[in-house]
């Protein structure tokens, strides 16, 4: 166990923690950024970023992160690995237990875990994700004018990802393993009216073709007439196979936001698992959740946009309220001491 009680612990090392870090630690707040499994979070895995304010040339994710940790270290914050496996969050100072054994004690919290995107599991995905192969279509749709690309799913996120990428592709395909969609009717309608998507149902994606070097070059789909075609090709059905020329794939199976540890500690989370943050008494957003002196920022309470422009703006939020609020409690603590005096 850490010796002493931390001012303030930041779960998450992506954009959302890192801004959170910068603006605590010029407040003399003393962060310690808990980096978590994955440190820097998804935009580590983008090569470019064009639509971060500050940057008319673009900059890489990873370059990005290493200067937002670089600024932040800057003005005193302290990085650890670590990921917070279980929170007790009833007393004060909070507990948090971490992956590495270790239990730290802390005054605040920001939580800034995000959210991670759903794979399907495709052979070389895993070398290819950052180089063609994409979860964010607003992200990386604009690397792909005039390409042919897939859209793997069949829920909102595939809907709005092809959509959004008809501005930019020559040509999308949305890939389903059914023959009807999960989305909601009117994301659906609006995807199969367009007359620049087609659908290819009962349909998966076996393989990704290309390298990092020359990014993805073509797919490799599995299909049978009752769709789920992976599965059956497991039980020994036969099941068509066809080889695609394409310039990108984009995943759209969802995100899973990283907040297990929080289940049962009073921070409000929605059906999907995304923290609910607090509004104040004028109903205008903060950073609060239903535990005082938690703090959300991020994918993490952000289902809908998933920048990385908003999850700065959130880190920066989330830096103010924790600060406002070890304030609050510093005050608390003089005027009873006086009061017992």
């Amino acid at each position: 166990m850490h010796g002493d009680v931390q001012n303030l612990v930041i779960a998450g090392s992506g954009v959302a923690g890192l801004s959170a870090a910068v603006y605590a630690a010029r407040a003399d707040l003393d962060p310690l950024v808990l980096e978590g499994d994955e440190p820097g979070g998804q935009l580590t895995l983008t090569t470019d970023v064009e639509n971060f304010l500050g940057f008319p040339e673009g900059v890489g994710g990873m370059e990005l992160i290493q200067r937002g940790k670089q600024q932040a270290e800057r003005f005193g914050a302290t990085f650890e690995h670590g990921r917070i496996d279980a929170a007790d969050l009833e007393g004060r100072p909070f507990e948090l237990s971490l992956s590495t054994g270790e239990t730290i004690r802390t005054r605040a919290l920001v939580v800034a875990t995000g959210a991670s995107a759903r794979w399907v599991g495709a052979e070389n995905e895993e070398a290819l994700m950052g180089y063609g192969l994409s979860t964010c279509a607003t992200c990386d749709g604009a690397f792909h004018r005039g390409d042919d690309v897939l859209v793997i799913g069949g829920g909102d996120s595939a809907m709005e990802e092809a959509l959004f990428l008809t501005r930019f592709a020559d040509s999308v395909t949305v890939v389903h393993r059914r023959e009807e969609l999960r989305a909601s009717e009117i994301m659906a309608e609006r995807a199969l009216d367009h007359e620049d998507i087609e659908f290819r149902w009962n349909t998966e994606l076996q393989t990704i073709h290309g390298s990092q070097e020359e990014g993805v070059t073509g797919a490799t789909l599995v299909s049978h007439p009752d769709g789920y075609p992976k599965e059956k090709a497991a039980d020994g059905v036969d099941v068509e196979t066809e080889t695609v020329d394409i310039g990108g794939v984009f995943y759209g199976v969802g995100h899973t936001p990283n907040t297990g540890f929080l289940e049962g500690t009073g921070v409000e989370l929605d059906a999907d698992g995304y923290i609910l943050p607090e509004t104040d008494e004028n109903g205008r957003p903060t950073a609060e959740t239903g535990v005082d002196g938690v703090f959300a920022a991020g994918d993490v309470a952000d289902p809908n946009y998933r920048q990385a422009i908003t999850s700065a703006g959130t880190g920066s939020m989330a830096a103010l309220d924790a600060e406002d609020y070890l304030e609050s409690i510093e005050e608390s603590a003089e005027q009873t001491l006086q009061a017992t005096v």
